[in-house]
């Protein structure tokens, strides 16, 4: 009984350059180490002047401070807001996904494929069951949509991702205003029970340096890592914008059949530096 086999489509191009698929993005290990390197400078500041680690622990402060600044957002925005937020926020410390010289290079291949054997030769570049950005603007060409149209809808999508990006860096921010004001709301409390033992001044110095614990971490927690995080995450979500703003343009370039060297003269102003991690396609 004969049998036939099916030939595996290999996601490659004409020019015989391999399609990448999603790699799972590097992490940026110098803004992993900022993190401990932030708490050992506060500490070291402490140690230095005399002090010893034990007095800047205050359990009553951070419960003011870190307990209230989380009711305070519990309050103010909505739980399936707060959960991207913190799926963001498992992300921050990736390497950020920027056009480079590789991915415009990829696209003038498309350009040349689509050139010689027209637009439905791209269907083979699509990954089955893929959602990405990148999948989203081939299957408009493949599909033959009006270059005008399949920019706007392509657009509309970049907006918005790139809107519901910003709102988790909104997040932050908003934190990062909470978090001083409980500090001082601790600070108050503390000062107020100081002021309960006039009768003991030898003890008023000590309840003293408690009372503006609370203060230090306040400002400590909103500007050394609240603020810094929404800017991370707003400085992400801004540039995976500019990705996929390369792929609408070598997509409507495409349809429209614009020459392949053109195509990569005009998507090399994207790029905004020499070194760029290699495989995002716009997620």
């Amino acid at each position: 009984m004969a049998t036939t086999t099916t030939p595996v489509r290999q996601n490659t191009t004409e020019m015989g350059h391999e399609m990448p698929q999603h790699t799972r993005r590097r992490r940026d290990v110098i803004a992993m180490l900022s993190l401990p390197l932030i708490v050992a400078i506060v500490a070291l500041a402490q140690i230095s002047e005399g002090g010893t680690l034990r007095a800047l622990l205050q359990p009553t402060a951070a419960l003011i401070v870190f307990g209230g600044t989380l009711a305070a957002m519990l309050l103010s925005y909505p739980s399936e807001l707060l959960r991207r937020t913190a799926r963001a926020l498992s992300g921050v410390f990736r390497v950020g996904v920027s056009p480079d010289k590789a991915m415009v290079h990829r696209f003038e291949v498309l350009a040349v494929q689509a050139r010689r054997h027209g637009a439905l030769s791209l269907e083979g570049e699509i990954p089955a069951n893929d959602t990405s950005f990148l999948s989203r603007a081939l299957q408009l060409v493949v599909d033959g949509i009006d270059p005008a149209y399949a920019r706007q809808t392509l657009e509309s999508y970049n907006e918005a991702r790139e809107s519901a990006d910003l709102e988790c860096a909104e997040v932050l921010e908003s934190a990062a205003g909470y978090a001083p004001t409980l500090g001082i709301v601790g600070t108050v409390m503390g000062l107020i029970q100081v002021l309960k033992q006039l009768s003991a001044p030898a003890e008023m110095g000590q309840g003293l340096a408690v009372a503006f614990i609370a203060t230090l971490y306040g400002v400590g927690l909103a500007n050394l890592f609240l603020i810094p995080l929404a800017t991370r995450l707003r400085a992400l979500a801004r540039s995976a914008a500019v990705t996929r703003e390369l792929i609408i343009e070598a997509a409507v370039a495409i349809r429209t059949g614009v020459h392949p060297r053109l195509v990569s003269t005009q998507l090399e102003g994207y790029i905004r530096s020499g070194e760029r991690p290699v495989g995002f396609w716009g997620d």
